[in-house]
Parts: C-alpha cells; sequence; structure tokens
C-alpha cells in the first residue's frame, strides 16, 4: 500500500544546481528550505563553521542552523554576506540565490493569520500547502484537512472557551481556507488513517457527527483522497505512539520528507533520514492494520445508521 512518490529524502543536501532561477514555487515556507540547503551545501563546500558564518552576519551558530533548516526568513544582505564567505562571486549564481531569498520572503496567504498563529504552526500550514502528498495518523479528531465546518467551529471553541466571536470566526476561517489545498488543480494525495475512536466520540453532538460521517463516505470517494479507519477489534497497532504526519514534497523541489509531531504548545519537525523512515514504516505498517478504504466507507456507513 505504498503511495507513489521518491523515497525519504536524505538529510544531506544535494549540490547546488549553478542556475536555480526556474526553482519549482509551493510558497515561502518550501523555497526557504530550498534556499537555506543551497547555503549549508556552499558552507560545507567551502569548509566554513556555522560559528564563523554566524560571525559574518552578526549573528550566532544557532541563527545559522535555523537559516539552513528554512526556519526563519532570509535577509538579502545576509545571504550576500554569506554568498561573499563561501567564494561565491559569480554574478549570475548571486543574482538566482538572491532572487529566491526575494521569493521566500514574500507572505503566503496565511500570513494575514499571523496574530492567531504561533510560529510553530504556522511553519506547518506553509508545508501543507507546498506538500505533494500528506499522510497522516489521528487517534482523537477527524483531520482538520476533512473536517465540516460545524466539526471545525467545535473544535476550535473547545480550544478557546473564552475567544470573542470575532477570533472564532477568523480560525474557522483559516481553517477552511486551508482545506481549499485539497480543491487545487494539484492537490497533494491525502491519505489519512483514523483510530475509530475518533468517529464513535460525539465531537460537537449527534447532528453535527452525522454531517461530519456523511462528509467523509463523499470525500474518501474523490480522487487523490484515502480514508482508512483502524477498528477496535484489532485492539493494540502500530499508531499507539500518537497521531502524526508526513508530509512530502514535489521530487524538483529537493526538500525531504518532514514528519510532523504537533504537542500542547510546540511542534517537532523532523527530516533525518532515519526518523522520517521510522514514521513511514509505522504508517506503512498501520494503513495494512487498517480496514481497506471500501471496507472504511462500509464501516462509516454503518456507523452513520447507528446516529440515527
Amino acid at each position: 500500500m505504498v503511495p507513489p512518490g521518491e523515497p525519504a529524502g536524505a538529510d544531506v543536501p544535494p549540490d547546488p544546481p549553478r542556475d536555480i532561477r526556474d526553482a519549482p514555487g509551493g510558497g515561502p515556507t518550501v523555497l526557504r528550505i530550498m534556499l537555506g540547503q543551497q547555503l549549508r551545501g556552499l558552507r560545507e563546500r567551502a569548509g566554513v563553521t556555522r560559528e564563523a558564518a554566524g560571525d559574518r552576519i552578526r549573528g550566532s551558530h544557532a541563527k545559522i542552523s535555523r537559516l539552513e533548516n528554512g526556519r526563519t526568513g532570509f535577509k538579502e544582505r545576509d545571504v550576500g554576506d554569506l554568498l561573499t564567505l563561501y567564494g561565491v562571486h559569480a554574478p549570475d549564481e548571486r543574482d538566482a540565490l538572491l532572487g529566491l531569498a526575494r521569493r521566500a520572503n514574500a507572505p503566503g496567504w496565511w500570513h494575514r493569520y499571523s496574530d492567531l498563529l504561533p510560529p510553530w504552526f504556522e511553519t506547518y500550514v506553509g508545508l501543507e500547502q507546498a506538500a505533494a502528498q500528506i499522510r497522516t495518523y489521528e487517534a482523537q479528531f477527524v483531520p482538520g484537512l476533512l473536517q465540516t465546518e460545524a466539526m471545525v467551529r467545535h473544535v476550535t471553541a473547545l480550544g478557546h472557551v473564552s475567544m470573542p466571536d470575532e477570533e472564532v470566526e477568523r480560525r474557522v476561517e483559516l481553517r477552511l481556507r486551508r482545506q481549499e489545498v485539497l480543491e487545487r488543480d494539484d492537490a497533494p494525495l491525502l491519505w489519512a488513517v483514523l483510530d475509530e475512536a475518533s468517529l464513535h466520540r460525539l465531537t460537537g453532538g449527534p447532528a453535527v457527527m452525522r454531517e461530519q460521517l456523511d462528509h467523509l463516505i463523499d470525500v474518501s470517494e474523490r480522487r487523490g483522497v484515502v480514508v482508512q479507519m483502524v477498528p477496535f477489534h484489532l485492539g493494540g497497532h502500530a499508531g499507539a505512539g500518537g497521531p502524526f504526519s508526513i508530509l512530502r514534497f514535489p521530487r524538483e523541489s529537493a526538500v525531504p520528507d518532514v514528519v510532523y509531531l504537533e504537542q500542547l504548545t510546540s511542534a517537532l519537525y523532523l527530516d533525518k533520514r532515519a526518523d522520517v523512515d521510522d514514521y513511514l514504516a509505522t504508517m506503512e505498517l498501520l494503513c495494512v492494520q487498517a480496514l481497506a478504504p471500501d471496507e472504511t466507507r462500509d464501516a462509516l456507513r454503518t456507523l452513520r445508521v447507528e446516529l440515527g
């Protein structure tokens, strides 16, 4: 049940191309990662330490690490200084990398919600919008990209009891806007594995859950969306460690796969090959243990009948 795509990307960056003016799009988050990979490759080939690079841009080795991992924006002056330090003097190559820096700093549509998004989640939204494939396992809730508006509203209220109505509406709007990624011509493959518990939990009440089940049945029949359920009778299963998502990007971007692990007030992003391979193996086992997509639809219809 392995979906189409390339193996997990290695954590060693590829050789930077001579000209990256035609680097693929995908939003500023992925462009930052691409630029960070190029700069890391140039630094390593020049034999420059992170500490020395940090000194050159009046920062620290930690800042260089964030830049090379695509976790922060780039100042063109800093990129120019680093290129000089790394011995990149050819005008064409410098112009290409500085142009990529400008594109990477362009705000995505989600930046208008930056007052609602903690930085660790803003990164995920950017990755989600650029992914070619999203595989996710959820134990308690229906995945956000598959929630109905009523479900989104209820889940939002659960986490923000005293939130003003205006902010609630903006958070709901943000979640629904994220879902538009599935309507694009180049929509990512979404492969969602749900624990049966998430479908028995009457989040929002029976009416909300009935609508949610109807939506899952409908969306699971779309091309590019796979939904599987891990049934109760299976007992223990590979997803016992908790929810996670694996994002894969277009091959031409050279961006490695990323595993996303959300916590209460932060998140982990894993892109080391060994870590990604472990989670890929877990996801593959989950897909084998779960009901097949057709069987899952039958189970969803049964649950829908039981709710009346």
